[in-house]
């Protein structure tokens, strides 16, 4: 277990100055720079600058350097100093931006995690022992639905609801007088009335999806021969069932570990927008729109981070449960 450890912590050295270099090349690809965007940004507000000025923001930018120059300067800068660049369309220091909106995103998107495996593996290993029960049923029908509606639909339908019969201001994560205020009790109350309704929105999907996963994988372990055995022995169904076939069929939930890691820190980005978030969604869709290349850079960057470390992890947590993966 160890060597595996190991040799995937040293693939993934490459593997990350592989993601970056190509990252930072993508986000350049669409004709134009920063610049370009910024100035269209100004005309269609009425607003215009020369061409002289133009070139003299390039400069200012270093947008006129080699695309191998700009890149080592940005990423000698991480490695050396920890500095992810300074971001171009609101001129910020990147981790500053980042590290703001990095608390919300993790509790939004950890607290839907959550909600979501709790209510989808009881109700999936209920219609696998139960298959085509009523209840089965049921599930099975808000399986379709959930996976048939889409997040921003059903975000804006809580939205309206909210609304138009609770007299809720359900937009954003606080009130407007708790916007800018900082942090009080008051202030943790008011986001935790505002915070139910992007959890149900990031859950509700996901929730029904799992819930079949669950159920096709507990269906193809209840008929096999070791099932049969623990019943042979004298077990109680709760037993037999929890304590085997369901830590078999839990290990797809595992292994999307290297998967959810890195949704944490981006979370929803369309739902987030909907929902006007503060969250680090919509500032990655804001910089990729801008061709803010050190801060979309940098997100990806540390998305791909988020995913090498969720992939090991998904490899612990799997030998930790199937005794046959230790055995390989």
């Amino acid at each position: 277990m160890l060597s595996l450890i190991v040799n995937r912590i040293l693939w993934a050295i490459p593997t990350l100055v592989f993601v970056s270099f190509i990252s930072f090349v993508i986000i350049q690809l669409p004709p134009g720079d920063y610049v370009t965007a910024y100035v269209a940004q100004l005309r269609h507000s009425g607003e215009y600058i020369t061409e002289l000025q133009e070139a003299a923001m390039r400069q200012e930018f270093g947008l006129n350097d080699p695309l191998l120059v700009q890149y080592w300067r940005w990423i000698s800068a991480i490695v050396m100093h920890g500095d992810f660049g300074r971001s171009l369309e609101w001129n910020m220091d990147v981790k500053d931006m980042i590290w703001d909106r990095l608390g919300l995103t993790l509790a939004i998107s950890t607290l839907s995690m959550i909600f979501t495996w709790i209510i989808a593996i009881p109700i999936g290993v209920y219609s696998a022992t139960r298959q085509y029960s009523f209840f089965d049923y049921i599930f099975t029908v808000f399986g379709f639905i959930g996976k048939g509606i889409p997040e921003f639909m059903l975000a804006l339908i809580l939205m309206w609801l909210g609304y138009a019969y609770f007299n809720m201001d359900v937009g954003g994560l606080f009130s407007r007088q708790y916007e800018t205020a900082p942090w009080s009790w008051g202030k943790f109350v008011d986001l935790l009335e505002h915070l139910w309704v992007p959890i149900v929105v990031l859950a509700f999907g996901s929730t029904a999806g799992l819930i079949r996963v669950m159920r096709a994988n507990m269906l193809d372990e209840l008929g096999k021969p070791y099932v049969e055995t623990a019943y042979a022995q004298g077990f109680t169904e709760r037993t037999v069932v929890w304590r085997y076939p369901v830590r078999i069929a839990l290990n797809p939930f595992i292994s999307t570990v290297g998967w959810a890691l890195p949704a944490l820190f981006s979370g929803d980005i369309i739902a987030a927008v909907v929902l006007n978030l503060p969250t680090t969604g919509p500032l990655l869709l804001k910089a990729l729109q801008m061709q803010d290349m050190y801060l979309a850079g940098s997100f990806i960057l540390i998305l791909s981070v988020f995913t090498v470390i969720g992939t090991v992890l998904s490899d612990i947590l799997l030998a930790v449960s199937d005794p046959r993966i230790r055995m390989a």
